[in-house]
C-alpha cells in the first residue's frame, strides 16, 4: 500500500472495511470539497450532488474514520485538527490517484477545472486559442471566471488564476508563463500639444494617466530600464484611473502618458491611434503567471492547463 494511504488510515485499524475503494475515494472528494468550500450547499453545487448526500457520505466516512473531521453550526463548517491534517494528505493523495489512473489507462485528463482569467489577458492570447485546448482535452469542463481582484482560491472554489505584474501573495505559488514587453506611449494628438519627450527628463514638462490599485488604493509609479537598471518616476497628471480598458482609451483621447503591455496597443499603434514613446529606455517586461495554493498538489486538469498557456504565451512572444 501506498505510504501516504497507509498513513491516511493508521486510524481504521480496528473499521469492519479495510479496503480503499471507489466509495472511500469518493468520501474524500466530497470532504474535501466541503472543508475547501466551508459549506456543504456550496459543496453539493460543484458537485451536482444533492446535500443530504454530502451529508450523510461525511457522517458515514467520520464514523468510519473514527474521528470527526468537521464542525458544523447553523452558520459555519469548520475542520476538527485531524480534519485540518486529513486534508492536506487528502488533496495530495487524490491528485496522485488521479494521475496514476491516467496514466496506467492511457486517457487523457478529465473533470471540471475552475480557473479565473486576467480580463485582458484572457481577451487577447487565451480566449482565441481556447478551441484548442478544448479539441486537445474534450473531457475536461472547463468554468472560467474573471476578476481583476485578489481571489481566494480556496474559499471560491477556484483551481487556478491567470495573472500579470509581480506576485506578492505567499499562500499561492506561481508558475511564470509570459514576459511580455512594455511601452510608454501617447496619442499624436498629446504629442503635438505637448512635444515628443526624447529623455526621462523632459517628462518633468508632461502630464500622466496615473493607474492606481484596486486593491491598495495607491498610484503605480512609471517605471523605465536605464542602462540595465530600473528606475521609478512619479508623473504629475490631472486623471487617475482603476481600469485597462479606461487607461488605454484616456492615452487614445489625448489626455496623457500611460505604460502598458505592448500586445495591448499593437492595433492602436498600427491606426496611428498612439505613438510608442522613450523607444531607448522602456518599461520592464510585465512577468504573466498561473496562481495555485502552495498546499494543493497539482492535479493533471491543472498540469496540462498551465502547460498549454506557457505554450500559447510562447507562440505570441
Amino acid at each position: 500500500m501506498h505510504l501516504e494511504l497507509a498513513f491516511l488510515f493508521n486510524n481504521c485499524q480496528q473499521s469492519k472495511s479495510q479496503e480503499f475503494n471507489v466509495d472511500q475515494v469518493k468520501a474524500m472528494k466530497v470532504f474535501v470539497r466541503i472543508y475547501e468550500r466551508s459549506s456543504f450547499t456550496l459543496a453539493a453545487d460543484d458537485l451536482n450532488l444533492p446535500r443530504a448526500t454530502l451529508t450523510h457520505t461525511l457522517n458515514q466516512f467520520e464514523a468510519w474514520l473514527g474521528t470527526r473531521l468537521l464542525e458544523r453550526s447553523t452558520r459555519k463548517v469548520r475542520p476538527t485538527l485531524d480534519g485540518e491534517a486529513y486534508y492536506l494528505r487528502c488533496v495530495q493523495l487524490l491528485a496522485e490517484l488521479e494521475e496514476a489512473e491516467l496514466a496506467f489507462r492511457g486517457v487523457a485528463p478529465k473533470g471540471r477545472l475552475r480557473v479565473d482569467l486576467h480580463g485582458t489577458l484572457a481577451k487577447h492570447f487565451v480566449i482565441p486559442a481556447l478551441p484548442q485546448f478544448m479539441a486537445r482535452y474534450p473531457d475536461i469542463e472547463l468554468s472560467i471566471s474573471e476578476a481583476d481582484r485578489y481571489v481566494d482560491l480556496i474559499a471560491e472554489g477556484v483551481d487556478c488564476v491567470l495573472r500579470a505584474g509581480t506576485l506578492s501573495d505567499s499562500a499561492l505559488i506561481g508558475k511564470r508563463v509570459a514576459n511580455l514587453r512594455q511601452i510608454t506611449c501617447a496619442s499624436p494628438a498629446y504629442l503635438r500639444k505637448y512635444g515628443e519627450p526624447k529623455s526621462l527628463a523632459d517628462l518633468s514638462r508632461h502630464h500622466a494617466v496615473n493607474y492606481v490599485s484596486r486593491t491598495t488604493a495607491k498610484q503605480f509609479p512609471f517605471e523605465f530600464m536605464v542602462d540595465g537598471e530600473l528606475r521609478e518616476m512619479t508623473i504629475d497628471g490631472e486623471l487617475s484611473v482603476f481600469g485597462a480598458e479606461i487607461y488605454a482609451a484616456s492615452a487614445i483621447a489625448g489626455l496623457g502618458l500611460i505604460q502598458c503591455p505592448h500586445y495591448r496597443m499593437a492595433t492602436q499603434i498600427s491606426q496611428g491611434l498612439v505613438q510608442e514613446i522613450l523607444i531607448d529606455t522602456p518599461p520592464p517586461p510585465m512577468p504573466v503567471s498561473v496562481l495555485y495554493p502552495h498546499n494543493r498538489h497539482m492535479s493533471p486538469r491543472v498540469r496540462v492547463f498551465v502547460d498549454w498557456l506557457g505554450e500559447i504565451f510562447a507562440k505570441a512572444s
